[in-house]
């Protein structure tokens, strides 16, 4: 069984109550963009440390995931990646786990989040945290939901990615082929970057102590995020290995295209300058100028420029310069 309770705009609260256990009711507060009130609330009903309050208020964010103990509960913010006008941003989540309670606080950009905690809403009893009324299964779900939506993102990269591919050897180099790729290298340093610190965290986590679930329970499902934690890692440094490697590869083929065309302007002025030389000598008439007088003179300089000009284009393709 459980109940939604819509505290204020931006605090919703499901409780969770399993009546085949005689544990207590498992409550989870999900407060989105949170400011003063919301803060306010949650030390007036919770009473947790003030340090801990401020480094949730929605206007201050995070440089770093953290993990620290209260008195009766944990503190823990960590990051996640989403996509926000096209691009790939941080969206911090911070949770406040003690017995029996969960609170979480975000801006709301976090679909995976909002997706689970309408799920629960809806169908609260078909959750795991149903079955063990605890705030430790339910925060090891909602990481679950989450990173494995870090998986679709890593999907999205990897279709981008044979995208790419796909132009740069089909021939397609060009301004914009460069441009995705700095894109698409810029989201994975910085997917690289929010990720990085989440393993340590979780195997913090596996340390908590449960009255309600059995200490191997949690390590098994910790354990669970610890391998989704690596297997991204893994998947995100053999995509910027790939990246990089496209990014040389274009940068080498507009090298190329670019030495093939300063070769092609070059071998023209190589032939155009040697009868622009024997133009500029004739256009000067002066006395005791050869072909001055002559009535075929014209058609004489033409027909030896003609020729000057075939047997450079011959000595370069004997030389394979063309």
């Amino acid at each position: 069984m459980h109940k939604f309770r819509q505290v204020s705009p931006n605090v919703q609260e499901i409780t969770i109550d399993n009546e085949n256990t005689a544990n207590e009711k498992l409550v989870w507060v999900n407060i989105t963009n949170a400011g003063k009130k919301e803060i306010e609330y949650l030390r007036k009903k919770f009473n947790f440390n003030l340090i801990h309050l401020r480094a949730s208020s929605s206007k201050i964010v995070s440089q770093r995931p953290i993990i620290s103990e209260g008195a009766h509960y944990f503190f823990l913010i960590l990051h996640f990646p989403v996509i926000k006008d096209g691009r790939l941003i941080s969206s911090e989540i911070d949770f406040f786990i003690s017995h029996g309670h969960l609170t979480t606080l975000h801006n709301g950009d976090i679909g995976a989040l909002n997706d689970f905690f309408k799920y629960c809403k809806k169908d609260g009893d078909a959750i795991l945290a149903h079955k063990f009324e605890s705030s430790a299964v339910l925060l090891y779900e909602i990481l679950e939901k989450v990173m494995l939506y870090c998986f679709s993102l890593l999907d999205n990269s990897s279709q981008k990615i044979d995208k790419i591919e796909e132009r740069i050897f089909a021939g397609q180099v060009d301004k914009n082929s460069a441009s995705d790729i700095l894109s698409l290298r810029r989201d994975l340093i910085n997917f690289r970057r929010i990720m990085q610190n989440h393993k340590n965290i979780l195997k913090k986590l596996m340390e908590m102590e449960s009255s309600i679930v059995p200490t191997e329970d949690i390590r098994k499902y910790y354990k669970e995020l610890i391998e989704h934690s690596k297997r991204i890692w893994e998947i995100l440094e053999n995509q910027k290995e790939m990246v990089d490697a496209l990014y040389q590869t274009n940068e080498s083929l507009l090298n190329y295209r670019l030495t093939d065309v300063m070769k092609t302007l070059t071998i023209f002025s190589v032939i155009v300058f040697p009868l622009t030389l024997l133009a500029a000598i004739f256009s000067m008439r002066l006395k005791g100028m050869p072909l001055l007088d002559n009535s075929n003179g014209f058609w004489i300089v033409v027909t030896v420029m003609i020729f000057l000009s075939l047997s450079m284009l011959l000595f370069f393709e004997r030389k394979k310069w063309l």
